[in-house]
């Protein structure tokens, strides 16, 4: 005795995917049976991400200070003989303003 008939789209759908599941499931047993290998990975770059790869390494060798720089600045404020350039320092703060007010 039949109670009641289904046609619902998605109850097929979910039966279609059962099946399919069963199938990959029996294949994949199957192939993972026959070859015990391990699955390779590859990567491959290009010229231009070498050359990135390669400029970032150097870069990051750098020390965050150039201590000769620092020293060099220490010994002329010391002896007093550090000069300020007012029109350079002018410079750059208007620069950086008009960078702040067009970004």
């Amino acid at each position: 005795m039949k109670i009641s008939k289904v046609d619902d789209a998605t109850l097929q759908m979910i039966q279609q995917y059962q099946k399919t599941e069963k199938v990959e499931d029996r294949s994949s047993e199957k192939a993972g049976a026959a070859n015990n290998l391990v699955p390779e990975e590859k990567v491959n770059l290009s010229t231009t991400a070498k050359d990135v790869q390669a400029l970032q390494n150097a870069i990051s060798s750098l020390p965050d200070v150039r201590e000769e720089k620092v020293q060099a600045l220490r010994d002329q404020i010391e002896k007093g003989t550090y000069k300020v350039d007012a029109e350079k320092v002018a410079e750059k703060m208007v620069g950086e303003s008009l960078l702040d007010i067009i970004a």
